[in-house]
């Protein structure tokens, strides 16, 4: 609201929170914008405050989002996972407790649905695409924390190991994260199950 009010009124600035975040603290700050009206800023003024509040309030849950992952036993192994923060952590082991009430990481990860739909017939074996019915909020978290490993790989190739590097050399990036979420939610499984950290193998 705030940079489509700018807009109106011939101002730009860039895309995203940070952008948005700077301008409302120059903004309450007493900085306003040549050929903006004094309603018009007076509205903006309204509206800076509000995203600034949000903006502590977001940090406040992050705070305590930070401090249960610590402290809840599975939440803490989970963490060791690569491409696994707090917030993943916390919403899996609220989620899914010990894992248990699955028989196999596959099975896990099928329930996410992040396994590809079994299309086969006549004793052919046919893989289809990803059926997207499963619990969406876990398997939009895993993607997103996959999508920051890939971020990472392509900065640092040497960090990452040989079947995700070889993975990204076969696939696009999309199907590449889709692909390290499904691996990565049989390693939960089986972090969870087994009450044990996760222990990288090297590349």
């Amino acid at each position: 609201m705030i940079r489509g009010l700018l807009r109106e009124f011939g101002h730009v600035f860039p895309k995203g929170p940070d952008a948005a975040l700077r301008y409302a603290r120059e903004h309450l700050s007493g900085i306003y914008l040549e050929n903006t009206p004094d309603i018009a800023n007076s509205l903006i003024t309204t509206l800076c405050d509000q995203l600034l509040a949000l903006q502590d309030r977001i940090r406040l849950y992050a705070r305590l989002i930070e401090k249960h992952s610590k402290m809840d036993e599975c939440a803490w192994r989970l963490r060791s996972i690569p491409g696994i923060g707090p917030v993943t952590a916390s919403a899996i082991a609220a989620t899914v407790g010990d894992g248990k009430q699955f028989k196999s990481g596959r099975e896990f990860a099928a329930w996410l649905d992040l396994t590809p739909l079994n299309r086969s017939s006549g004793g052919k074996e046919r893989l289809g695409r990803i059926t997207k019915k499963g619990d969406s909020y876990l398997r939009r978290l895993l993607v997103i924390g996959m999508t920051s490993r890939l971020q990472r790989a392509r900065t640092n190739p040497d960090g990452i190991d040989a079947w995700t590097r070889q993975l990204l050399e076969r696939k696009p990036a999309r199907l590449a994260t889709v692909a390290m979420a499904n691996k990565t939610a049989r390693i939960i499984w089986a972090v969870l199950t087994r009450g044990t950290d996760y222990r990288r193998i090297a590349p």
